[in-house]
Parts: structure tokens; sequence; C-alpha cells
């Protein structure tokens, strides 16, 4: 089930977070959705030369994550998504775990507008992202059935791979060499 919280039932300091590992997927299927193919992203020889020396995120998946929070969890469906700023502190590598949280910081009445600060750290609580963002919080409340997604696939020269069937699983049927770290 996916369930909102009214503006009505949200006060100042609530929080919530989720995690997300990022995969080689991730990225190709984030730099296919964007149109955002940087070699950084998707280049490890190209990448293995670049600031970092291996292959990164691109910033914005991080923002997506949080996105996805305010639009499932906090204050979740029906949310209208007004404005972010955000910073990016430092890379997000392929493996690491990203937990993305937002916690209320000013509730204003007459729109039903909240403040959230914005925050994503990777699994040695290493700050990645941090900003704020601004929503109009829904009104009604909404408790609906989680939606059924489609599955996803990947075409590499011949090769399928599943990416995510609608329960979220990784599930490979041919031999796939993902891009090297």
């Amino acid at each position: 089930m996916i369930e909102n919280r009214t503006y009505e039932e949200i006060a100042v300091g609530d929080q919530a977070s989720l995690t997300r590992l990022l995969t080689v997927e991730d990225i190709q299927l984030f730099a296919l959705v964007s149109g955002d193919m940087n070699p950084a992203h998707l280049d490890a020889d190209y990448a293995a030369e670049s600031r970092f020396h291996h292959v990164i995120a691109h910033g914005m998946w991080s923002g997506a994550l949080i996105s996805a929070l305010l639009g499932t969890r906090l204050p979740g469906p029906g949310t209208i998504y007004l404005g972010q700023s955000l910073s990016f502190t430092a890379p997000v590598s392929l493996g690491d775990s990203v937990t993305v949280s937002v916690t209320v910081v000013e509730k204003t009445d007459a729109h039903r507008h909240l403040r959230l600060a914005c925050r994503g750290v990777n699994q040695d609580g290493v700050e990645v992202v941090t900003g704020e963002a601004l929503v109009m919080a829904p009104r009604d409340k909404v408790r609906r059935p989680a939606p059924d997604l489609p599955a996803v696939y990947l075409r590499h020269r011949g090769i399928d791979r599943l990416v995510f069937d609608n329960a979220a699983f990784m599930l490979s049927l041919a031999p796939y060499r993902p891009v090297a770290e």
C-alpha cells in the first residue's frame, strides 16, 4: 500500500527516509531516461582519468531519491512539488548504499506549504547531497495499492538482462559484463 500524510497530520520535525543501493543498471537507466550520457557516468576508461577515478552516479540520481521520498512517504501521494535546491557534496559510486531523508522545518497554513530539509548519506555516513524542498502537502487522505510497474529490460550488444520486475527483483537472463569500477 502507498499512503500519504495530509497537511493536518504533519508537524514540524517529522521525518522520513529511504535507502537505495546504486547499481550499474541504475546509472544506465537514469542516463536513458534523462538523456544525460556524460562519460563520467557511463565510460569506465574515461572515468578512470577523471577527478574521481571511477564511474559515479548522476548527481540527480540522489535528487530523484528525494523526489521519490516526498511523493511516496512524506507527505506522499497528492504532494505538489514546488521547488528544490540541492548541493552535491560527495560522489556516489557503484555499490554505494545511499540513505536520503527529509525533515519538515516549516509549515505555512495559507497554502499547505511545507519546507523540508533534505539530506543524503552513503553507507559510511558521508554526506553526498544536501538541500531543501518546498511542497504543497495534500489536503485529502490517500491510501491505495502500490502501482504495478512494468518489467524493464536492458539490451547490450544483443544480450538481454531483466533489470526490474514487478516485485523489484533482479534476474539475469544471459551473461552480462557491467561497467568496471
